[in-house]
C-alpha cells in the first residue's frame, strides 16, 4: 500500500510540478478507429511572480541565475510579471500492434515549441524526449518551471535512441556540451545557445532566445552520448542511478584535441508515512557539466576549456534535498534546497583568473510552497524562493521572489 502511494506521489510530482508532463489520466479520448487508441492531454497555466529585490524572471516567470546582480549595487526592486507560456498540449496514440507515438509542445518563448516527439515499440524508443540521464524520482515539487539546482541529470529533452528492459534503460543521445575557448556562433557570428541544452541566451527583456542546434567554428560533436540508467522501487523506497560518457573535441586548425567527459547521479524518494515523503539527488560530473543541472550562468556550465590547443575537463557536483507533506483535502506543503558547485581552479590557473572571474562557481536555491487541488484537474499554489549565485572572483548576489500558479489539466 505504501509503495503504491509513493508511486502516486512520484507521478504527481512529474504531473503537477514545473518539470513534469501534464497528467494523461485526465486525457481526452479521440475516436480514431478500431486499430488506434488516441488521446489529447495538456493544461492551461498561469504563472505570476513578484520579484522582491531583483528582476530575475524569464519566460514562465522562472528565476534566472544569469540575471542576478552580483555587482554589489542595488538591483531593480519590486517587479511583477505574469504569463501563460507554460501552457502545453500533447497527443498520444497507440496502435493495436503495440507501437506508440507521442507529440507534445508548449509555448515557452512565446511560440509553440516541440517538447516531445517520439515513437516506442517493444522497449525501443526513437525521437526527442527526456534524456535517459535524468530522473524525477528525487525531485521536490516546485512551482518554478526550472526548479532547484542540483536535480538528477539533464532535466531536459534531447534526440535519442533508447532501449528499455525492466528497470534498465540504455541510450545513445545527442551530445550536449560547451567548451570555453571553442567558439560557438550562429550564421552571422553571434554567440547563441539552445535552451534545450541548458545553455541559454536572453534578449533585452531577459527572456530566453530560442534557436536551433548551434554550430561551432572549432567545437565538434564527434560521437553520441552513451547513457545507462537503473530505476525501480521497493516498498516505500523508489530510486534511480545513472552513468554517462561522451566525447569532447575541438578541431580548428591550431586547435585539435579530444577528451572524455563522464557523469553520474543517484536519486531517491522515501515515504516515511502516508503523509510525509523525503527525497534527494546527488550528481557528479567531469567534462560533462551541461548535465549538471542549473550550473553555470543558469543551466549548464562549460564542460572543458582549451589551453595551448589542448582540452582540459572541468568538474562539478550538485545535489538537492526536500520533503513533501500531504495535509489532506487536496493540500500539500513542499520544501526543497538545491546547490551546484563547479571547480574553476585549474581553468583560472591555466587561463588566468580574469578569464573566468565572472563565471558562476556556486548556484543555490531554497523553495517552499503550498499547493491546493480543489478538484481533480485544478491546482493552485504559492511559493517563496531564494536564489543565490557566487562567482569565481568572490562577487555574489541573491534574489527573493514569491510566485503564484494556477493550472487546469485536461
Amino acid at each position: 500500500m505504501q509503495s503504491n502511494k509513493l508511486r502516486m506521489a512520484i507521478r504527481s510530482t512529474a504531473a503537477i510540478a514545473a518539470l513534469g508532463m501534464a497528467s494523461q489520466a485526465m486525457a481526452l479520448d479521440v475516436p480514431t478507429g478500431d486499430d488506434w487508441d488516441t488521446s489529447i492531454y495538456g493544461y492551461a497555466r498561469l504563472n505570476a511572480v513578484y520579484d522582491i529585490d531583483e528582476d530575475v524572471a524569464i519566460s514562465t516567470e522562472a528565476g534566472s541565475y544569469d540575471l542576478i546582480n552580483t555587482s554589489g549595487s542595488d538591483g531593480a526592486t519590486g517587479n511583477f510579471g505574469a504569463d501563460a507560456s507554460q501552457t502545453r498540449i500533447g497527443l498520444t496514440t497507440t496502435h493495436s500492434s503495440g507501437a506508440k507515438m507521442t507529440v507534445e509542445g508548449d509555448f515557452r518563448g512565446g511560440t509553440l515549441r516541440l517538447r516531445h516527439g517520439f515513437g516506442e515499440y517493444r522497449g525501443v524508443l526513437m525521437g526527442q524526449t527526456w534524456s535517459n540521464f535524468n530522473s524525477f524520482v528525487g525531485n521536490t515539487s516546485t512551482l518554478d518551471f526550472d526548479s532547484l539546482p542540483g536535480l538528477a541529470g539533464l532535466q531536459g529533452r534531447v534526440a535519442q535512441g533508447r532501449y528499455t528492459t525492466g528497470p534498465l534503460s540504455i541510450s545513445l543521445e545527442e551530445n550536449v556540451a560547451s567548451i570555453l575557448g571553442a567558439a560557438a556562433v550562429d550564421s552571422v557570428g553571434t554567440p547563441v545557445f539552445d535552451i534545450n541544452t541548458g545553455l541559454q541566451a536572453t534578449d533585452a527583456n531577459g527572456d530566453p532566445v530560442f534557436v536551433g542546434r548551434t554550430t561551432a567554428s572549432t567545437q565538434k560533436e564527434p560521437l553520441p552520448t552513451l547513457t545507462a540508467r537503473l530505476q525501480d522501487s521497493q516498498g516505500g523506497l523508489s530510486y534511480s542511478a545513472a552513468v554517462l560518457v561522451h566525447q569532447l573535441e575541438v578541431d580548428g586548425g591550431t586547435q585539435d584535441d579530444t577528451a572524455v567527459g563522464v557523469a553520474t547521479f543517484v536519486a531517491g524518494k522515501m515515504a516515511l508515512t502516508d503523509m510525509i515523503t523525503i527525497q534527494g539527488t546527488l550528481t557528479y560530473s567531469d567534462g560533462a557539466n551541461s548535465y549538471l543541472y542549473r550550473s553555470g550562468d543558469n543551466f549548464g556550465a562549460d564542460s572543458a576549456y582549451v589551453v595551448n590547443g589542448e582540452l582540459e575537463t572541468i568538474s562539478g557536483y550538485g545535489g538537492s534535498v526536500g520533503a513533501g507533506f500531504n495535509l489532506g483535502g487536496g493540500s500539500s506543503i513542499n520544501i526543497g534546497y538545491g546547490i551546484v558547485d563547479v571547480d574553476w581552479d585549474d581553468a583560472a590557473d591555466d587561463l588566468g583568473a580574469a578569464e573566468v572571474a565572472g563565471e558562476s562557481e556556486t548556484n543555490s536555491a531554497v523553495m517552499a510552497n503550498y499547493q491546493w487541488t480543489p478538484v481533480e484537474n485544478v491546482m493552485m499554489g504559492i511559493e517563496y524562493a531564494r536564489l543565490q549565485r557566487d562567482n569565481v572572483d568572490g562577487s555574489d548576489g541573491d534574489a527573493n521572489r514569491v510566485m503564484f500558479a494556477a493550472q487546469y489539466n485536461f
